[in-house]
């Protein structure tokens, strides 16, 4: 069993209910084993500004699935929840779901790269994964409190007025 994060994200419909149900459908795949969430942060978007804030998430999982199987899986309920794919990078999003981490692996393949690009420089998923991991060290960039301390809050807001979307 290995500890692999995932970073959630939605700024089209109904952001909130979307990773809402991103998790529970994460919670129900076979080989994962556990789902610890962090609370609900707000950004704004990367890339064009020209489209709604973001709402995001980082959760804590328990797997038996390879890191192409998670992906796999993470695609499978994006689709799911009708996330539709552009050619736009950084467009809006009815879900997005990432592999982060997977352990202490790095991997650099065309499939999938971890740990994910520019996390250790993106607020929106550094603190809520220091809120569910204080102690974790990102392989190949150190401790993530340390990458805190240089990497600018900026706009990004905890979202207090929205109860814990899963309870683990």
């Amino acid at each position: 069993m290995i500890t692999a994060y995932i970073g959630l994200g939605s700024n089209l419909g109904r952001p909130v209910d979307q990773l809402r149900a991103a998790s529970i459908q994460i919670e129900t795949v076979p080989g994962i084993e556990r789902l610890l969430m962090s609370n609900l942060y707000k950004s704004a978007p990367m890339g064009s500004k020209i489209q709604p804030c973001y709402i995001n998430a980082v959760a804590e999982i328990v797997t038996s699935l390879s890191p192409l199987d998670l992906l796999a899986e993470l695609m499978r309920i994006e689709t799911a929840l009708g996330r539709v794919r552009s050619s736009e990078r950084w467009s809006s999003r009815t879900i997005d779901l990432d592999v982060l981490l997977y352990g202490e692996k790095i991997i650099n393949s065309k499939t999938l790269v971890i740990p994910h690009p520019g996390l250790y420089e993106r607020a929106f998923v550094l603190y809520p994964l220091h809120e569910i991991a204080p102690h974790l060290v990102i392989p190949g960039h150190g401790p993530l409190s340390q990458l805190l301390t240089v990497c600018d809050k900026g706009d990004l807001e905890l979202l207090t007025d929205v109860k814990t979307i899963i309870v683990a």
